[in-house]
């Protein structure tokens, strides 16, 4: 029987802390970073991706930034091939690889070896029921499902935005309701798996949010979506990920800078909690609450425990 490769992921909301972890834990193991974010892959988008520092990414090796142009599209069955191909490469060469990232979908299909061709993704409806769920809320989302499918509204919570559109999208694709289509979310993972989930205090959390928008404001975030509003088209995947897209209506003039940089503030926040919910729905991880005074600590008990699950 042949031997799983091994693989670490690192997890949770945006502003939490991954990226430094996963850089530490690289730095310990001698391992390389995959990107796990979605918006990530694409070139000139920098600062509102969060994404790691030139020096970060001189000091250990990351895989799946800056691929793609705004243009083009990236979808979570790409992602999978071309992290499970990379997997393949550092394992081989004895390096641990650790994917780094919040986007569940992606981590998902990845871990469990989604089958995407059964599956009938539609990445791009997908994005556009997150913005209207953003926009309008999730009980406004559970409306859409309600007409199409009552059965599935009935047994899906109006604030578990991620099943609302898991069953819209299915509907979508293939005209069936949820209850008549299989997708195989219980696979077993194909890897030598090590699941860690990063977490805190939601009021911490969101103070956090708020001061990263701050920053990346003082870094240009807003020149960033310019470039990105003026030079590529506005139903383009990359239009559509937060950190950019909030700034379109104040480039239009519907509102000023101030209500930009809120929205994106509030947006942010909304998204952390559903990447909290996702990942604690989905995945069987093991989690770390970090605090501002315990960081170190924790990332250093995430060494221990990968330790302990790579033997």
């Amino acid at each position: 029987m042949k031997k799983k490769n091994k693989v670490v992921v690192i997890a949770g909301p945006t502003a939490v802390g991954k990226s430094e972890a996963g850089i530490k834990l690289a730095q310990w193991y001698g391992g390389e970073i995959i990107s796990g974010d979605s918006m990530q892959i694409y070139k000139g988008l920098d600062i509102g991706t969060a994404k790691v520092s030139p020096s970060e990414q001189q000091l250990i090796p990351h895989h799946l930034i800056d691929k793609k142009s705004p243009s083009e599209s990236y979808s979570a069955a790409e992602f999978q091939e071309d992290a499970d191909r990379l997997i393949d490469h550092l394992n081989d060469k004895n390096k641990l690889p650790i994917v780094v990232g919040g986007t569940g979908f992606y981590l998902r299909g990845l871990t469990r070896k989604l089958d995407f061709h059964n599956a009938n993704v539609d990445e791009l409806y997908r994005r556009n029921l997150e913005t209207f769920a953003a926009e309008h809320g999730s009980e406004a989302l559970h409306e859409k499902l309600k007409q199409v499918d009552p059965e599935s509204a009935e047994s899906i919570h109006y604030n578990n935005v991620k099943k609302i559109i898991r069953a819209l999208e299915i509907y979508h694709v293939t005209g069936k309701k949820k209850k008549d289509f299989s997708f195989q979310e219980d696979n077993d993972s194909p890897y030598h798996l090590v699941l860690i989930g990063m977490t805190m205090e939601r009021d911490l959390l969101y103070e956090r949010i708020n001061k990263r928008v701050d920053q990346m404001v003082e870094e240009g975030v807003i020149e960033e979506a310019r470039w990105l509003y003026q030079n590529f088209p506005k139903d383009c995947q990359a239009a559509q990920a937060i950190g950019y897209k909030e700034f379109f209506p104040y480039f239009k003039g519907e509102y000023n800078k101030e209500a930009a940089i809120e929205i994106l503030k509030r947006n942010s926040r909304r998204y952390a909690k559903r990447q909290l919910t996702w990942f604690r729905n989905k995945e069987n991880m093991t989690w770390f609450h970090i605090t501002e005074k315990n960081k170190n600590e924790k990332i250093q008990e995430m060494i221990r425990f990968t330790a302990g699950e790579l033997q």
